[in-house]
């Protein structure tokens, strides 16, 4: 797959399972075997799923908006500003993605909740 298809990969599974929580479809998305670097969940795609759906169920109105995205060979990279709803500042994650076979095989992130000022005055998302 090329880095233009597993940069679009990531982004319709951002968007579709996370965004509009179609749990349901992240067999499109993830590989059975999705390895899961995240320290708060296990392997798999139903612990994911399950944790998209309490998510969804605990904070309806979150949104991940993907700021940046880029990819080098079966890596994607994207930087995102997750907000659970209006006013609220926000969290600023970094999403690793590893593609084989046409779908998400790992993954890693980290997040950093939004301040409202920084010391050089640039945003961090």
């Amino acid at each position: 797959m090329s880095t233009e298809k597993n940069k679009q990969l990531v982004t319709d599974y951002l968007e579709n399972v996370w965004n509009q929580g179609k749990v349901d479809e992240a067999g499109r998305y993830l590989a059975t075997g999705l390895v899961q670097h995240n320290p708060a969940l296990p392997d798999g795609i139903a612990p994911l799923a399950d944790f998209v759906s309490g998510l969804r169920t605990a904070v309806p109105g979150g949104r991940f908006a993907v700021r940046r995205i880029a990819a080098d060979g079966d890596l994607v990279f994207a930087h995102s500003h997750f907000t659970a709803g209006e006013g609220d500042p926000g969290t600023a994650v970094v999403d690793v993605f590893r593609i084989e076979d046409d779908l998400i095989a790992e993954h890693w992130d980290v997040s950093a909740g939004v301040p409202e000022t920084t010391v050089s005055g640039h945003p961090v998302v």
